[in-house]
């Protein structure tokens, strides 16, 4: 995985807003790259982005970080579903058209890229 898609990837978590949750497939539609892709540069690299706000593709998260990222989402209003799992992703999935304006504007404004995102 090189430093442009870490960067590329990051950036996009950045992107989504506060109560959404997108999933690994999502963001791998987004940067250019496969979900499993998107799931390394998240265990790796992950701790310094909002990591609560990506999920399967069920909006399901590891058990491992599910109470830390319960008490996040209670506080952003996304709700836990019975299962304990996760969330409903289609109840707070966000806004991939939003999302993806939002990237290409922050793409822009990195150094070394020119207004295509090159």
């Amino acid at each position: 995985m090189d430093d442009v898609m870490v960067e590329r990837v990051l950036l996009a978590v950045d992107q989504v807003p506060p109560g959404s949750v997108v999933s690994y497939g999502d963001l791998a539609g987004l940067v250019g790259t496969g979900p499993r892709q998107v799931g390394a540069v998240m265990s790796r690299h992950g701790a310094a982005v909002t990591w609560w706000r990506v999920t399967s593709s069920y909006g399901d998260l590891p058990a491992h970080l599910r109470a830390e990222a319960f008490a996040r989402w209670a506080e952003e209003g996304i709700r836990v579903k019975p299962n304990g799992l996760g969330c409903r992703i289609r109840d707070h999935r966000c806004d991939l058209v939003a999302l993806a304006d939002a990237y290409e504007a922050a793409l822009g404004m990195l150094p070394g890229t020119d207004e295509d995102g090159d």
